[in-house]
């Protein structure tokens, strides 16, 4: 390594640049625009898929420079991750907040799954309602560890199910096994983001009544 044949005067010290370099107007602007930047992934993973999507498209939605998903994300795969993360805590937080407001509307067990239903369509297919879906059909794009975290956020997802299963199928309006009851509800109700058009498809309460039916025979 070469070295300076004189000492640094104190003058040359002091115009030394320290740390990082300062960032521009637009380089602050775009550190408070994760959010957004999640939304804009989110939606061009869901209909693009991750693959085809470029990280120029995501930052081009975001109203953001070409390179600046770098500043928030090492690569793209970890933007992904941070997208089903996101959908996942998000999912979980909702959750609790409906389910508070059954229970003080105290709610009985049929309620309950009827509370259920209806906030899980709302995650999956209202508005800003593409995380979700990207976790459930991208998961192969993401690394074993990623996805065994994402495993844990869906198990606190599904705790809240089981008790209100297991209430029905104590009390015979739950005729199935609750593990496998439990699967078959998720694996009918997730797959509706592969085929419901909010422009011309049922309401989501009407698809919630369809729901209730089809699990328990609930007709109101």
């Amino acid at each position: 390594m070469p070295v300076s044949s004189a000492p640094a005067t104190e003058a040359s010290v002091a115009k030394r640049p320290r740390g990082r370099p300062r960032k521009t107007a637009a380089e602050r602007d775009d550190g408070n625009r994760r959010p957004e930047l999640l939304r804009s992934a989110a939606r061009l993973f869901r209909h693009k898929g991750f693959h085809a999507t470029s990280t120029r498209d995501i930052a081009a939605a975001a109203g953001m420079q070409s390179g600046s998903p770098f500043y928030h994300f090492k690569s793209k795969g970890a933007l992904l991750h941070a997208v089903m993360d996101e959908g996942m805590r998000s999912a979980i937080e909702r959750q609790q907040q409906a389910l508070q407001r059954a229970k003080s509307a105290e709610t009985d067990s049929v309620g309950r799954l009827r509370t259920l239903i209806r906030n899980h369509f709302d995650i999956l297919l209202g508005p800003g309602s593409d995380f979700i879906p990207v976790m459930l059909y991208e998961a192969r794009s993401i690394t074993p560890r990623q996805r065994a975290a994402l495993t844990e956020l869906q198990g606190e997802y599904e705790v809240p199910w089981i008790p209100v299963l297991d209430a029905l199928y104590r009390s015979g309006q739950l005729k199935a096994d609750v593990k496998l009851a439990r699967l078959l509800i998720f694996g009918a109700l997730n797959w509706s983001a592969q085929w419901y058009d909010r422009r011309k498809s049922a309401t989501l309460d009407e698809l919630t009544d369809a729901a209730m039916k089809l699990f328990i025979g609930e007709t109101a």
